[in-house]
């Protein structure tokens, strides 16, 4: 059972929109019943079933029966007064950004009123259109009705196969293009990369410009120099010529002090330069020479590449064909059962 959230309905004050619908549910079901005992009434062998067994109903309906659409005239009658009214109300509220939105959206209204035999079947949506009103207006909370659970239970069963279906699909193929190897990365380098080197390029430049002036700056390259300094101590201690000067008396460490420092200025300005000289055509330059004319004959990297990806395809392939509902489905069954104690009544909601 769901229940009727009475302290919402009285801020929100939808009490007589609440009202309407209730109503308006009340005669839908009453025309769906009788269309469809109508529909079975319309069959010989139901015709024959009242004769037999209820003479007197069958006799009672049968001008009912012959007559029905000028009684299902009566319920399309008030079905369009009621769309009317709320395509109305809808236009003075301004709830869509034209105001003959609202018949293009409640489609299945107006099918349902055209009286046919097939179309009078979406007067049954109008009854999950005012639910899902009341229940998107916080009115009423079906979430928690064995209904819902069990519609919304095989609705994510439907779903989760269908997706999953089609995203290993599409993986597969993605996954057949990649070993192919070669064309499709030449496609991407081609197609993809080539027509935004400009771009790229220009990017690239302006970052290493930036870190050039970065470098230059000395409050904010002391890691650099630092650890060119390390690296420049270490090929001086390695080498045996500057080895040598420690065995000069007096000023052997000063001057290899100095040959540091030194060449740890040269190193550092060197690569600030470097850097706050590139610019776009270098870096094309540098493209073109040497990116260009590499091949992957010349090592493996682009398969490895390719391979990483495959499996990470496969891996992921396997975690969506996991059906997962099949697990919820197995945690509920063993769930133990819980007993509830009776139900209070309640000042905010109650049972409809």
């Amino acid at each position: 059972m769901f229940r009727i959230n009475r302290e919402q309905l009285r801020q929100s004050n939808e009490t007589p929109w609440l009202i309407l619908d209730l109503v308006m549910l009340a005669l839908l079901l009453v025309n769906l019943t009788w269309l469809i005992f109508d529909a079975l009434y319309a069959t010989a062998s139901m015709q024959k079933l009242l004769a037999e067994h209820a003479p007197g109903v069958f006799n009672a309906y049968m001008p009912i029966h012959k007559n029905f659409l000028l009684i299902d005239l009566v319920f399309i009658a008030i079905f369009f007064t009621e769309f009317c009214f709320r395509w109305v109300v809808s236009v003075t509220k301004k709830e869509h950004p034209r105001w003959y939105f609202f018949p293009f959206l409640h489609w299945y209204d107006i099918v349902g009123l055209i009286p046919l035999p097939a179309t009078r079947l979406f007067r049954f949506l109008r009854i999950f259109s005012i639910l899902h009103r009341l229940q998107k207006q916080n009115i009423i909370s079906l979430k928690h009705t064995r209904l819902y659970r069990f519609f919304s239970f095989y609705y994510n069963v439907f779903m989760e196969e269908l997706s999953d279906r089609i995203v290993i699909k599409v993986l597969g193929d993605m996954q057949k293009d990649l070993r192919r190897g070669a064309p499709l990365v030449d496609e991407i380098s081609q197609q993809v990369l080539t027509p935004r080197q400009p771009v790229i390029s220009r990017w690239l430049a302006g970052a290493m410009q930036h870190m050039g002036e970065t470098l230059s700056q000395q409050d904010q390259n002391s890691v650099i120099r630092q650890h060119v300094q390390q690296s420049v101590a270490k090929a001086v201690k390695n080498n045996p010529q500057m080895a040598n000067l420690q065995f000069l008396p007096v000023v052997g460490k000063s001057i290899e002090s100095t040959l540091e420092q030194t060449i740890t200025d040269i190193v550092t300005s060197s690569m600030v330069h470097l850097l706050a000289d590139i610019n776009e055509s270098r870096i094309n330059q540098f493209i073109d020479t040497n990116i260009k004319g590499y091949t992957s004959t010349l090592d493996d990297m682009d398969k490895e590449l390719m391979q990483v990806i495959d499996e990470c395809f496969e891996l992921i392939k396997r975690h969506i064909a996991t059906q997962r509902w099949k697990t919820q489905l197995n945690e509920h069954d063993n769930t133990p059962a819980k007993t509830s104690p009776p139900p209070s009544p309640s000042k905010a909601s109650t049972r409809l």
